[in-house]
């Protein structure tokens, strides 16, 4: 029998340009629900950031039946396809993640996004399975970021910082996220990834990523105790998703557990791939988390733990 074909290495997408002062920013709620009282006051941030915030028309819904839902699947689509194929809005972010974007993925309009050209799209946590999306459905790079639904990006200013800097002036953030070695070495690829079950989950799936292969794996959870991590990173390894990955940058994983317990399990599951790895890189649901672009070209220098890009997050 011929062995089946290696995937192809994580390719480079294509990348929005960046924002200028007074853009338009649309805010959806593709994941759970949106509390208004934390809503508002992100909203008067962005305008502070530079930008002119547009709320979806479902932000603030509620599912009748499923109370962890922002509304039903259809209308949290439908707000995402609207807001990114606008002519007027600039780009779009998420209000918050949760759980949900799984359910509305496949009813987004990909074909009228991909034909509306790369804009900056922001988010994470739940949000991964919309970064895969736009990867392998438009071929657009993302922007692994904060929200403005959130504790982060309503109390650190620096969080804000990083975001606003990697949107009006992306030259400036090149190496956007330092942290320490876990495994020694040096590589080069595609940045990818977000939150660790969201990836486990999205495989078998249509349109899934074939594999890792080639990439810069970024790695991230919360609320995961260290069993169900082991189960997560378990079902990557042995599904093959990771086979070939160049290197893998691992962020925040916060209320996981005692972190040298979650070390240990890291450095178990994936120690074994033979590959640089660099630990506590902040990315995630760390309250100060730096935001880190999807789909660009960088290296990831595990001996000084550094992430830094090829190109800028934005042209």
């Amino acid at each position: 029998m011929t062995a089946p074909a290696a995937a192809a290495p994580v390719p480079e997408l294509a990348r929005p340009a960046r924002l200028r002062p007074g853009d338009r920013i649309a805010v959806v709620a593709p994941c759970g629900p949106v509390p208004e009282d934390r809503l508002l006051p992100g909203l008067a941030l962005l305008r502070g950031l530079g930008l002119e915030p547009v709320v979806g028309p479902h932000v603030l819904d509620a599912h009748r039946a499923l109370g962890h839902l922002a509304g039903t699947d259809r209308d949290r689509a439908r707000d995402l396809s609207q807001a990114y194929t606008d002519p007027s809005v600039a780009a779009v972010i998420c209000a918050r993640g949760g759980y949900g974007a799984q359910r509305m993925v496949d009813l987004v309009d990909w074909p009228a996004i991909r034909a509306a050209g790369p804009k900056p799209f922001i988010g994470y946590s739940d949000v991964t399975a919309l970064h895969e999306a736009f990867a392998r459905r438009a071929g657009f790079a993302t922007l692994h970021g904060p929200m403005p639904a959130t504790a982060a990006f309503l109390t650190e200013a620096r969080t804000r910082e990083s975001l606003r800097a990697t949107l009006f002036a992306p030259e400036t953030v090149r190496t956007p996220a330092t942290g320490h070695t876990l495994v020694p070495g040096r590589a080069s690829g595609v940045t990818l990834g977000g939150c660790a079950s969201l990836l486990a989950a999205d495989l078998g799936t249509p349109h899934a990523r074939p594999s890792a292969r080639g990439g810069l794996l970024l790695l991230e959870d919360v609320g995961e105790e260290p069993y169900r991590l082991d189960r997560i990173l378990t079902q990557l390894l042995r599904s093959g998703w990771l086979d070939g990955v160049a290197g893998i940058a691992l962020g925040s994983w916060e209320e996981c557990g005692p972190y040298e317990e979650v070390r240990a399990l890291l450095a178990d599951r994936l120690g074994g791939l033979g590959v640089p790895v660099v630990e506590r890189m902040g990315f995630g649901h760390d309250p100060a988390a730096p935001t880190v672009p999807l789909g660009v070209p960088a290296v990831l220098d595990a001996d000084a733990g550094t992430l830094t890009l090829d190109v800028p997050a934005l042209t």
